[in-house]
């Protein structure tokens, strides 16, 4: 072991190690996801980081370490939201990087224990950290769920429908955590075989028996009408984007289509169907031109203090079929918790409304079938699928904005991937349409169709079908299988026997 003195304080390069290995793990694990979309990394990925971990000196190394690869994966994944300001990204990211610190913490106290021991808490301790930032705080933030990348690959993506997007971060870490232990002990080949074989029979089973839509055909055409100010505010905003969208929406042949849908803040006060008499009109009278149903999303204002996003269905006949009210703001972007004690950043005057949030999921009957919607974030998220899933959806539209982030951010194609996935676990086909870019055509299997570009201004018009299958065993049972791998986590800390720490870890020198 080499020392070099500097001054009087001795250094190893060996404490630099596990800083170096939990660097590595993390551009590994970002690579795995959009712009990259390299998805297999996912199983790799974590490897360097748990066997960093492991070779901790300190409580604090731990820590440290933990940090360090929080901060470099989330860093460089959100780096788009710094188009927002840095007081966007820096705080989202240092936050999520202290709860990958606290992970880090608990793989190292541990990681004296038998290998089967560690393995269960390393893998449960990984389902229990995302399972909180799913949730936590104000609703969670789901982006960088290992699972999101490991269930993109091909032949996998249909097995989520069993076991959930986060059931394939358990997946993914198992083997990840196999991979440390036989590299520091052969002996230990099973922890490592094991979940591998669970992989390989998946990926058999989602290729032989992929989700599937097996309903009617519905012919959709989602309207990407564009913003005149992406990424700012202009005057007579929501007019014009109104306006832009009503446009090429008259573009589209009557008859043609079965449904239209138009993106999150297509339209807005005071140009919106709640609060105008005239707009409501004009809207029941396109769909009456256009002989199928309109799907508008947008916002209207309240009052001074609160506005409302909804979701809004227009009928053949120029009914109004229903509405859906967003169930999740977006925290610092359609609402500021703890107003007052955040008041000293200017930025958030930006925000000066808050979104009073739905409190259900809302389905549509439409001709052949039961439609259901998210708006924006909540795409995202596969339990806000689920519940539209679980109130009857057999086809689902996530209608999304995204104009804040400008031309060559991945924003999009990071909630395109999750939608995708999301799409696959309820074994739904899915439209993804945004106000400037990407809008697409997403089938359950988890091909995805034809996609406009960012800022573009057209439509796109394919078709999907309903799903008559039923509910898959995701849709029915939830992130089952994170609940088993905690239950397991918990299992190897608190039961007594074997789980005495060894005196070190084998084959480390």
């Amino acid at each position: 072991m080499g020392w070099f003195v500097i001054g009087q304080r001795g250094y190893s390069p060996d404490l630099m190690v596990p800083y170096a290995a939990a660097i590595a793990g993390a551009l590994l694990m970002w690579l795995a996801f959009p712009p990259f979309d390299v998805g297999f990394l996912a199983f790799v990925a974590p490897a360097p980081f748990l066997w960093g971990l492991r070779r901790a000196e300190r409580a604090g190394s731990a820590l440290a370490v933990g940090f360090a690869y929080g901060g470099v994966f989330f860093g460089l994944l959100l780096y788009w939201i710094s188009v927002l300001g840095m007081v966007a990204w820096i705080p989202l990211t240092l936050w999520l990087a202290g709860m990958s610190a606290g992970y880090g913490l608990l793989v190292w106290t541990f990681r004296l224990w038998p290998p089967g021991r560690w393995w269960l808490i390393a893998v449960g301790g990984w389902a229990l950290w995302e399972l909180i930032r799913s949730y936590f705080p104000w609703g969670g933030f789901p982006w960088g769920t290992v699972g999101y990348a490991a269930a993109g690959n091909p032949g996998l993506i249909g097995t989520v429908q069993w076991v959930g997007p986060a059931g394939w971060s358990v997946l993914a870490v198992g083997v990840a955590a196999g991979i440390v232990l036989v590299v520091e002990d052969s002996s230990s080949w099973r922890l490592l075989v094991d979940p591998a074989v669970v992989v390989l029979l998946l990926l058999l089973a989602g290729v032989l028996f992929p989700p599937h839509a097996d309903g009617e055909t519905v012919t959709i055409a989602l309207v990407q009408g564009g913003s005149p100010c992406p990424q700012v505010h202009c005057q007579n905003e929501n007019q014009r984007i109104f306006e832009q969208h009503l446009a090429l929406s008259r573009q589209i042949e009557r008859d043609s289509v079965d449904l239209v849908v138009w993106p999150e803040n297509s339209f807005g006060s005071p140009y919106d169907p709640i609060g105008s008499d005239e707009i409501d009109q004009v809207l029941k009278v396109e769909a009456q031109r256009l002989g199928a149903y309109l799907l508008v999303s947008g916002t209207h204002r309240v009052d001074t203090e609160s506005f409302v996003n909804v979701n809004i269905v227009y009928s053949p006949i120029g009914t109004q079929v229903g509405r859906y009210d967003k169930q999740h703001p977006v925290p610092f972007g359609e609402y500021v918790p703890l107003r007052g004690l955040f008041s000293f950043i200017p930025q958030l005057d930006q925000v000066p409304r808050d979104m009073i949030p739905g409190t259900e999921a809302v389905v549509f009957p439409i001709r052949d079938g039961v439609l259901g919607s998210v708006i924006s974030f909540e795409g995202a998220f596969s339990r806000h699928i689920r519940q539209e899933a679980l109130a009857g959806a057999q086809l689902m539209v996530v209608a999304t904005n995204e104009s804040s982030y400008g031309p060559n951010a991945p924003a999009s194609d990071q909630l395109i991937e999750m939608a995708r996935v999301n799409a696959a676990a309820v074994g739904q086909d899915l439209a993804l349409v945004a106000i400037t870019g990407k809008s697409t055509f997403i089938e359950a299997e988890g091909h995805v169709g034809e996609k406009t570009e960012l800022l573009e201004e057209r439509f796109i018009i394919a078709d999907l079908q309903f799903r008559n299958a039923g509910a898959t065993l995701f849709t029915r049972l939830g992130d089952w299988l994170v609940f088993v791998a905690i239950a397991g986590a918990a299992a190897a800390i608190f039961t007594p026997g074997s789980g005495r720490p060894e005196r070190g870890i084998r084959g480390r020198r």
